[in-house]
């Protein structure tokens, strides 16, 4: 887009661009989402960034009304494949914080200063200041939802020092800490009530665009493995809920199905989101978990995009009439993922009742975390299952979001008795490849870069098992 048309976009508060790129008013000194409510500010007094470092770092801060910091991720990190796409889908998942830039740099492949030159020249900021950008959302939503005392929150963010973080929290909010805790509803105490340890973190996973909840929902019912995972509820009010193994600990989240958004008198999906719960045993998970329950639910999609070329086929045009904004899900733990594409339901759950890890203290059902691919490949080596998480444990496949998704899948390949079927699978939900047509099935060029998307409609539709 050029910046006439972003501006345009902007005049016309267009949610479809949320995310995409923001725009910033020199006037006010502030940075908003297109979609933000306020007067448009007259075109020479706008300026325009692709991320929200960016705007931060131009010397910006967030709008306080239409939370830009909030919107839902740009869907190109999702589909890229170069090293910017991987690095932003690395940076989500708070490698940077735990890692720092050498970290980063290494699972890419190249130095620190081609990381740091390649993701200034096209998104204006590098890797330590859009790490900075998400560890001040992170820390406003821990201070407006939780009652943690704030130095906790600080270290919990990702900063190195209070002192960092208050700074940060400043320039970026124009609010201190406690201001911005007095700034929720009802002076922070009606959020941070439901953010007791028996109800666990709140959160609205942001969304663009129509979301097909109840697919999603009757997929994950689907495959669900006892111990892991488990969906309740009557349908377009289920509940989602899972086990998670973090860098720092481990987590129970909880996902609500949310019914579609009405459309609005324009015939636009105004987005929406979904409502989660996390339990975290430590609060520094809380970016890493949100970035894969992101990525399981397929949140950063642009829906438009998809239904637009996808509706332009004759075959598909019907079902993609019928289902506007469906997703195709991806996978909290890419490692579990893929040990469970090998070996189906049934074995899963053996294996998780073998050698999964028990909680400290069980949720209902929810009793495991899935096993390590360590654990797996010393307890059962044999095999192709033996063989797959031997490659996990030492890293020759990797499936990490910054992965090469080619190099990935020829490691898959590469190990004895793997199918392509399972391959496919693996790169499309594990590494969240947007583009995948499974062996033996013919898709069609034309709806290319979108063919994960089509293969969901044509299963919605019982055209596909």
């Amino acid at each position: 887009m050029d910046e006439d048309t972003r501006y345009e976009a902007v005049r016309s508060r267009d949610a479809r661009f949320d995310g995409e790129f923001f725009f910033a008013v020199r006037t006010t000194g502030i940075y908003c989402r297109p979609s933000c409510p306020a007067v448009t500010p007259r075109r020479h007094n706008v300026r325009f960034f692709q991320t929200a470092a960016a705007a931060q770092g131009s010397g910006f801060r967030a709008c306080r009304r239409c939370r830009p910091d909030a919107a839902p991720g740009s869907a190109d990190w999702n589909v890229r494949a170069d090293v910017v796409g991987r690095a932003m889908r690395l940076i989500g998942d708070g490698v940077v914080d735990r890692e720092g830039v050498a970290g980063l740099a290494t699972r890419l492949g190249y130095s620190a200063r081609q990381v740091q030159r390649q993701l200034t020249a096209e998104l204006g900021a590098g890797p330590v200041a859009l790490a900075r950008a998400q560890r001040a959302h992170t820390a406003r939503v821990l201070v407006q939802t939780t009652d943690l005392p704030i130095t906790e929150i600080a270290f919990a963010s990702g900063f190195a020092s209070v002192r960092q973080f208050n700074d940060t929290v400043r320039e970026v909010y124009a609010s201190t800490p406690t201001e911005l805790r007095a700034a929720a509803p009802d002076g922070g105490r009606a959020g941070r009530r439901v953010a007791a340890p028996s109800a666990g973190i709140p959160l609205r996973l942001a969304h663009r665009g129509p979301y097909r909840s109840g697919a999603v929902f009757d997929q994950l019912a689907e495959q669900a493995v006892t111990g892991v995972e488990e969906v309740s509820g009557e349908r377009r009010r289920r509940t989602y809920r899972r086990t998670l193994r973090l860098p720092h600990g481990t987590g129970i989240v909880a996902v609500d199905e949310r019914p579609g958004t009405a459309r609005s008198a324009s015939g636009a999906h105004p987005g929406g989101w979904l409502d989660a719960r996390l339990h975290l045993t430590d609060p520094r998970d809380l970016t890493t978990a949100v970035g894969r329950l992101r990525r399981l639910f397929d949140l950063d999609a642009d829906p438009y995009a998809v239904d637009e070329r996808l509706g332009a086929d004759e075959r598909l045009a019907p079902l993609v009439a019928e289902r506007p904004g469906l997703r195709s899900p991806g996978a909290a733990d890419a490692e579990e993922l893929a040990v469970r594409a090998l070996v189906g339901k049934t074995e899963a759950e053996r294996l998780v009742r073998r050698y999964g890890k028990a909680l400290d203290a069980p949720s209902g059902s929810l009793t495991h975390l899935f096993p390590e691919p360590a654990v797996l490949a010393e307890a059962e080596p044999h095999g192709t299952l033996g063989a797959l998480t031997a490659a996990l444990a030492d890293g020759t496949v990797r499936l990490d979001p910054g992965a090469d998704r080619d190099d990935a899948e020829a490691a898959l390949l590469a190990l004895p008795g793997m199918d392509p079927g399972t391959v496919a699978v693996v790169r499309t939900r594990a590494l969240g490849d947007p583009d995948v047509a499974p062996p033996g099935l013919d898709v069609p060029d034309s709806w290319r870069p979108w063919r994960s998307y089509a293969l969901q409609h044509l299963r919605a539709a019982g055209e596909l098992d």
